[in-house]
């Protein structure tokens, strides 16, 4: 990773982990899940309000560190208002980001601001963190009950 993608990455991952978009729960949410990261200790709560299969609204709540709190309120930011299935290939996407999958820098354009998070790949038991929040939307969407974990 270049200087200036690092600084990026840094300033990103700063910024939403002190001012975090959607963290507060959902009321009226229809569907939800918990997920926990039991190496780091990282817990979350995904909300999010589904209707006619367009993601309304959506929030979390929970602690842990700055990679997984920037990763769940750049998550909430992103797909709030698109399409279930818009949704899913976003995480397949996100995850191919930064578990070094991409092979074609061209699709990192489309992920907007997410392509900073693609520096976690670098660090590897950090990529749990990034992808906590994103399991767990998956699983609160599919209407799983168990506890989403990353080991």
């Amino acid at each position: 990773m270049n200087d200036e993608l690092r600084e990026l990455y840094q300033q990103v991952i700063l910024d939403h982990n002190k001012s975090p978009r959607n963290f507060r729960i959902i009321e009226h949410a229809n569907h939800s899940a918990e997920g926990f990261n039991p190496l780091c200790g990282d817990h979350i709560d995904v909300y999010l309000d589904v209707k006619d299969g367009i993601i309304n609204d959506i929030s979390f709540q929970g602690k842990g560190c700055a990679i997984s709190k920037a990763s769940a309120s750049l998550m909430s930011s992103i797909v709030k208002g698109k399409k279930v299935k818009e949704a899913e290939v976003l995480f397949e996407k996100f995850h191919d980001l930064i578990t070094g999958k991409y092979e074609d820098n061209s699709d990192v354009v489309e992920l907007g601001k997410l392509a900073v998070l693609g520096g976690v790949r670098d660090f590897p038991a950090r990529v749990k963190c990034a992808s906590l929040a994103w399991h767990t939307m998956i699983n609160a969407l599919k209407e799983e009950k168990n506890i989403v974990s990353t080991e």
